[in-house]
């Protein structure tokens, strides 16, 4: 069964708004955790407009399921990660100033940059995992880097998916399998949703976790946060 990791960045951002502890951000991930999702995914960015240092610091205390840790390696980022440990650090080729994961790495570009850093938090222990787009050259590289995983980039399948939902997989489908073949664990995240992620998830069958927080967020405001993640957990049995 594919994993849930459960972005709480937006939990953050609400609570950010008004200052203060409303809402609670280390309830609500402690409540996700006993409602089912297999793992927690935060994205501190250097201005802290949603999950901040101490956030991080604070969940590393009260995470039982899995903790991952997604951003753009810079110092402050690879030192903070260095400190916590998580189960697994997803690296994004994201500037201080963008407002949401746009697109994946270019590992042929940035060969030797990731590859010092991957080899870097293997040291210490940490699964790494590679946001990526299905340009399996990429792929290739990013197998030579010796990443754990890639973190397939799925807004382009999202965004096709209502039109024509097995043209929209066909690249995915075709990146995975490719990825699998070369021995590369694949994880999936980016606009995933009730609607589209069944589908996803039926055509990967050895796809091992995916990552959502916008839509996941958004749906706990009618449904719930617990029967939401029942229902996302349905979807990827």
């Amino acid at each position: 069964m594919t994993k849930l990791s459960v972005n709480i960045n937006k939990i953050a951002t609400l609570r950010n708004a008004r200052g203060g502890n409303i809402p609670d951000l280390i309830k609500a991930a402690i409540d996700i955790q006993n409602f089912g999702a297999d793992g927690i995914t935060v994205h501190p960015r250097p201005d802290e407009r949603h999950i901040k240092q101490k956030d991080v610091l604070d969940l590393s205390q009260i995470i039982r399921t899995e903790f991952n840790i997604e951003g753009y390696p810079s110092e402050n980022f690879i030192k903070l990660v260095k400190t916590v440990k998580p189960h697994q650090v997803t690296l994004v080729p994201d500037p201080p100033e963008a407002i949401t994961s746009n697109a994946g790495w270019d590992t042929i570009k940035n060969f030797s940059f990731l590859k010092d850093i991957i080899t870097d938090l293997k040291e210490f222990g940490i699964r790494t995992s590679i946001f990526i787009d299905t340009n399996l050259d990429f792929i290739a590289k990013a197998s030579e880097i010796n990443c754990d995983r890639i973190e397939l980039y799925t807004e382009p399948y999202a965004a096709l998916f209502p039109i024509n939902k097995e043209k929209a997989v066909a690249p995915f489908v075709e990146a995975a399998n490719f990825a699998n073949k070369i021995g590369i664990k694949i994880n999936a995240g980016h606009d995933l949703n009730l609607q589209n992620l069944k589908y996803f998830n039926e055509k990967i069958p050895f796809l091992k976790e995916v990552s959502i927080g916008h839509a996941l967020i958004a749906d706990a405001l009618y449904l719930g946060i617990e029967k939401t993640i029942a229902a996302y957990k349905e979807l990827l049995e």
